[in-house]
């Protein structure tokens, strides 16, 4: 019995640490916590409230993902992300998510895409009430699931990357102004034109919506 309740608290501790990446991921996206600015696991532990354990791995798996540094005695700084970064991640995305969703068009069924139609939606409902966790959870899973599609697992992977390590500030300042909303319905058109089997069209909106929701951080960036 003894060494089944050490498994249930590994596995309990595991899925703690992740929840906890999770919420320092949104938070990086969201600008809560802000780039060059050096964070101490157990000053984060206090705002979770809880041990820094969980704290200090979590924020170790962010190092491997490039979103944070190690500081010796200090704790963890949040990676700066330059404008040169950004349009380079934008681009390969671009590279990769254009055609994969082109040939997403040719392939899917119907059925796979309606299946999306929920989180397309979602993404909309989450901007229209300011849930910022919520939209970005729901705009990854939409992404990602699109272009699983694809039937490449390493694809997905990689872009998943791209999107962690291309993380943008001031999401807060954007669904202030109300541009997040329209940025949201650009997936339900996206999703529309995927099912309508009208592979160009498709292609040009992936390729709209990646350069539109760059332009739009870098104008929140910058302002």
């Amino acid at each position: 019995m003894g060494d089944l309740k050490q498994r249930h608290l590994i596995v309990a501790q595991e899925r703690l640490r992740d929840q906890v990446a999770h919420a320092l991921r949104a938070a990086l996206v969201a600008g809560e916590l802000r780039p060059g600015t050096i964070y101490s696991a157990p000053g984060l532990a206090a705002d979770f409230g809880i041990s820094a354990t969980p704290v200090r791995e979590a924020m170790l798996d962010l190092a491997r993902e490039g979103l944070v540094e190690p500081v010796r005695n200090k704790g963890f700084r949040i990676t700066e992300v330059s404008e040169r970064d950004l349009d380079q991640y934008t681009e390969l995305r671009a590279l990769i998510e254009v055609p994969t969703v082109g040939r997403v068009t040719d392939t899917a069924s119907t059925e796979q895409l309606e299946a999306l139609r929920p989180v397309a939606e979602e993404i909309v409902d989450r901007a229209r009430a300011h849930d910022l966790i919520g939209y970005l959870d729901a705009d990854r899973r939409f992404h990602l699931r699109l272009l699983g599609l694809a039937g490449n697992e390493r694809l997905v992977e990689t872009v998943g990357d791209l999107r962690k390590r291309s993380r943008l500030y001031g999401l807060t300042r954007l669904d202030e102004r109300g541009e997040l909303v329209s940025s949201a319905q650009e997936h339900v058109e996206l999703l529309d034109l995927v099912l309508s089997g009208d592979r160009p069209a498709a292609e040009a909106c992936m390729a709209r919506h990646l350069g539109h929701v760059r332009s739009l951080w870098a104008r929140d960036e910058n302002g």
